[in-house]
């Protein structure tokens, strides 16, 4: 879908001629873009997301630590839901969960400090696979587990031991962990076995092309079919339960809690948190 452009943009647009008649200076930032529209360079797969991606985020425009405060204090900044700040507000842990403050900037840079401590993320470097974003980004499995399920249970405890002993495949994984992967509410009541949506190296019908059903499957990882079996997604590191896609898919709840798993996981205030936080998360 194209992306629609209104105010200056658009009446730039209507212009003819060069993007920038003094070729001796460099393009500015509406220049450019109305000569990326002429050469058929921009794109976009959604109205919303789509023009953040092109008009900021492939640009790199400079995001101030403003822009991040008013996303973290405002309600459904990042889906529908309760603004961050509701909940993490404050480095005391017994006023804020988990006492992360997201209501200032050191705050944000430093992260949980109820024990254990925790950065959100690394300044500089793309935080994707980093707690604040993929917080903000992945759903809980199975699709349907609530975040006031416990995560403590024998099932769950099964499945994190097991990685944490190396995750081999051997009788415990034949006999007790296996066995989860296809059974339905094994992680919840109510909520469909993983093997329901994750049954193949294909797509369709498997998502991300990941087979839940064999312990190959499993350490094989995601997407081996697009990215390729040597470039396949290790969603299992053996001995690291908390580096494990597998284990942080069945704990960790999508924030903001209580969010649709129907929402779009790639809104963009979340693009738009990410490149602050590659631009190194400054606080000016």
């Amino acid at each position: 879908m194209a992306i629609v452009f209104t105010g200056c943009v658009a009446t730039a647009l209507m212009f003819t001629g060069t993007a920038n008649a003094d070729e001796k200076r460099p393009r500015t930032l509406a220049e450019q873009l109305i000569h990326d529209v002429r050469e058929g360079k921009v794109k976009a797969n959604s109205e919303d997301s789509g023009a953040v991606q092109e008009l900021i985020v492939s640009r790199n425009l400079p995001i101030s630590y403003k822009t991040i405060n008013t996303l973290m204090q405002t309600p459904n900044a990042f889906g529908s839901g309760a603004a961050c700040t509701t909940c993490h507000s404050s480095q005391d842990a017994t006023k804020s969960f988990r006492g992360l403050d997201l209501s200032t900037c050191k705050g944000i840079n430093e992260g949980s400090t109820e024990e254990p401590k925790r950065a959100l993320f690394v300044a500089g470097k793309d935080p994707k696979r980093d707690v604040l974003i993929r917080r903000l980004r992945n759903n809980r499995m199975p699709l349907g587990a609530g975040f006031h399920l416990p995560h403590d249970t024998p099932n769950y405890l099964a499945v994190k031991n097991w990685i944490v002993d190396g995750a081999k495949d051997d009788d415990n994984f034949k006999k007790n962990v296996g066995p989860l992967f296809r059974k339905a509410n094994a992680f919840g009541p109510n909520t469909p076995a993983c093997t329901a949506c994750h049954m193949s190296n294909q797509e369709p019908p498997s998502f991300h092309e990941l087979n839940l059903r064999t312990h190959a499957g499993i350490m094989l990882g995601a997407d081996s079919v697009a990215k390729g079996v040597d470039k396949a997604t290790k969603v299992v590191i053996p001995g690291d339960p908390d580096l494990s896609f597998l284990w942080q898919h069945l704990v960790e709840d999508r924030m903001p809690p209580g969010i649709s798993p129907a929402e779009n996981r790639d809104h963009p205030s979340t693009s738009i948190l990410s490149l602050w936080i590659k631009q190194g998360a400054k606080c000016d």
